[in-house]
C-alpha cells in the first residue's frame, strides 16, 4: 500500500489539494482534523494540566491556548510531546483500516510533515505551494488572524523553498481549482503507473 505524504505550508492551499485526492477515491488521513477531534476529546485533559485554563466544557479552547503560546513559545513542545503520540496512534489504525480494505494507495495529511521527521513514514512525498504574496493574503484574511500570528506560525514551519526542493511531486495552486484538479489527476495516474511498474517495491 502506497503512502502519499501532503504537505504545505500555512494558505498554501492543502487542504483544497487534499480534497480533490479524495475525489479521486483515495483515503485521505487528515492531521489537522484528528487534533481538532483529539482537542474535543482525550488529549483535552493533558493539554490542560500542561497549559492550566485551556479547557472549557471538555474541550481545549483553542484562542486560550494560542494565547498562552503566543507568550510562551517554547510551549510548543511541551504541547507536541502531548499530541504527536496520540496523532501517530490515529495515523497507525488508519493505515491498519485501509491496509485491510485492500487500498492500494492512501494519503496522510501532515502539515508538519519535514519538521516532524514524518517523510521517513511515506513513500512519497507531494508539496501543496503558492505564490508568497498569495499565501499571505489568504492567510491575513482569516478570523483572528495577525500579521504577528502568522509570522509566528511561519517561523516554525521549514522554509517553502526548502519544502519544493524536496518534494517528489509539486501542486501549485496559484491558479484556479480547475487547474489544481488537473494536476492532482495527473500525480495519480503517475502513481498508479509507477506501482503497476513496481517502483514501489517496499509500499
Amino acid at each position: 500500500m502506497l503512502k502519499i505524504g501532503l504537505t504545505g505550508s500555512i494558505g498554501m492551499g492543502k487542504s483544497t489539494a487534499a480534497k480533490l485526492f479524495a475525489d479521486t477515491g483515495i483515503p485521505v488521513n487528515d492531521s489537522d482534523a484528528v487534533v481538532h477531534d483529539l482537542y474535543a476529546g482525550e488529549a483535552a485533559p493533558l493539554v490542560n494540566a500542561a497549559f492550566p485554563g485551556t479547557m472549557k466544557d471538555g474541550a481545549v479552547d483553542r484562542h486560550e491556548l494560542g494565547r498562552q503560546l503566543a507568550l510562551d513559545p517554547a510551549g510548543f513542545k511541551r504541547l507536541e510531546a502531548i499530541v504527536h503520540p496520540l496523532v501517530r496512534k490515529r495515523e497507525t489504525e488508519f493505515l491498519e483500516r485501509q491496509r485491510a480494505a485492500g487500498a492500494d494507495m492512501v494519503l496522510l495529511d501532515i502539515p508538519l510533515l519535514f519538521e516532524t521527521g514524518a517523510e521517513a513514514r511515506v513513500d512519497v512525498i507531494v508539496v501543496v505551494s503558492t505564490d508568497p504574496q498569495i499565501q499571505r493574503q489568504r492567510v491575513l484574511a482569516r478570523e483572528d488572524m495577525t500579521e504577528e500570528k502568522f509570522d509566528m506560525i511561519l517561523s516554525r514551519q521549514t522554509p517553502d523553498a526548502e519544502k519544493r526542493r524536496r518534494a517528489d511531486y509539486l501542486v501549485d495552486t496559484s491558479h484556479s481549482i480547475a487547474t489544481t484538479r488537473e494536476r492532482v489527476l495527473e500525480i495519480v495516474a503517475d502513481l498508479k503507473t509507477r506501482i503497476a511498474k513496481g517502483d514501489f517495491r517496499n509500499a
